[in-house]
């Protein structure tokens, strides 16, 4: 992470008059603007095998329509193949309630932070502009990425793999914002609410929680711009919580409210909702009970092959390109390393530069298959605390963590 203190005081001046010129965006309706354009092949082991393509969604391009409310939408698979940040207007957006406010004022939003603080203070935009600046590369990935692909067939959202992706964050650390309020010895948590509400009166409100120190480490950091620009207005303008090496569901959008607990949160969305089975890898057996959970936490290690898609050709005993991004989960890439043959044998892959240790990071790689035929591709990647992705993969009821190695099955002619 690069402090803002670390530049100069006018490069800070231009990001803050820069956020504070263009907010008026976030203006913008939340209404669908047209029908569906055309349709993508995108096929699940439970279906669909094609998903419409929308850009009828403000502030987005052409994006694989989930569900229309509330707003799900997938970063087509050709978009992670042009570079390892993933442009604003294609980013995956995920959210819980359908009420969303359709616009911010940024002259009268205020962060209201309160709970078990010396005083409660209450930050309008200016004020946090005004904070020390820091930027933070880091993946931001739902709990449920590629859930389609999981057998048996679980409920929820049925992701492909796009539901992912990196920025380079801005903003400034919830460390500093906590400490403008002073928290009290005694402090257990920190929960976090959003401008978005429940459809109907009983629903619960979605708010998440992290420990105290956790939300103290000076990583953890509320972001107001991503790559270089606001935030769109689906992404969480005007500040999101940025959790590194965490799962998005913690990543709340829309931020408006910070409340210091000096008990644990039991809240249906910290206590009861995203939880995993505490055992290895989160895996359970289909229908096992009796099995402990424990709230999703930390990422773990994934790649992808990005240029070349399953049932392509590629041209026999000469040398082909293969490239992607892999990322380490809540530590750095190591290594990242390809097969030919399914998995039996690998070869280290070349590796593109480091954004960071939350970041994606690319890979390449020059394979030769020998002859005509069928080949499987695979990549894997080891993070820097030794975690390898696994060549099974897991399985249980919310279709949370999938980190199987990914296989492309290709002709060579």
């Amino acid at each position: 992470m690069s402090s803002g203190l670390e530049n100069d005081s006018h490069r800070h001046a231009m990001t803050r008059r820069y956020l504070l010129g263009a907010a008026g965006l976030g203006g913008l309706a939340l209404s669908l603007r047209g029908a569906c354009a055309e349709t993508i092949d995108l096929p699940l082991p439970g279906g669909p095998d094609e998903r419409d393509i929308t850009t009828a969604f403000p502030q987005k391009g052409a994006m694989i329509l989930q569900r229309t409310r509330p707003p799900l939408l997938e970063t087509p698979w050709s978009v992670f193949d042009k570079g390892v940040f993933t442009p604003n207007d294609q980013f995956y957006v995920r959210w819980h309630w359908a009420v969303i406010p359709t616009s911010v004022d940024i002259n009268t939003f205020k962060l209201n932070v309160h709970g078990h603080v010396n005083q409660t203070v209450l930050l309008s935009l200016q004020d946090v502009l005004a904070m020390p600046q820091v930027e933070l590369a880091a993946v931001n990935q739902c709990s449920g990425n590629s859930r389609g692909f999981f057998e048996p067939r679980v409920a929820g959202g049925e992701w492909a793999n796009g539901a992912m992706g990196n920025a380079k964050w801005t903003g400034v650390r919830l460390k500093d914002v906590l400490d403008r309020a002073g928290v009290k010895p005694g402090a257990v948590q920190v929960r976090f609410n959003g401008l978005d509400e429940p459809v109907v009166p009983d629903a619960p409100d979605f708010k998440k929680s992290l420990a105290i120190d956790h939300a103290r480490d000076g990583e953890v950091m509320l972001a107001y711009a991503m790559n270089g620009e606001q935030l769109p207005v689906l992404n969480g303008f005007p500040l999101r919580l940025v959790v590194p090496g965490w799962y998005a569901t913690y990543w709340v959008k829309m931020v408006s409210d910070i409340e210091v607990l000096d008990q644990p949160d039991d809240n249906y969305w910290t206590k009861t909702a995203y939880t995993i089975p505490d055992t290895p890898r989160a895996n359970v057996t289909p229908g096992q009970t009796g099995v402990k959970m424990i709230p999703i936490n930390r990422m773990v290690p994934r790649s992808f092959i990005t240029n070349v898609s399953a049932g392509a050709t590629l041209p026999a005993a000469k040398p082909s390109l293969v490239r992607g991004i892999a990322f380490g989960g809540d530590s750095g890439v190591a290594s990242v390393d390809v097969s030919t043959d399914g998995g039996k044998t690998w070869t280290p892959a070349q590796l593109g530069k480091d954004e960071g240790k939350y970041s994606f990071r690319q890979w390449q790689s020059q394979i030769t298959l020998p002859s005509a035929g069928k080949y499987s591709l695979a990549v894997r990647c080891k993070n820097a605390s030794g975690e390898a992705q696994p060549d099974t993969p897991n399985w249980n009821g919310s279709g949370f963590m999938r980190n199987v190695i990914e296989t492309t099955n290709v002709v060579a002619s």
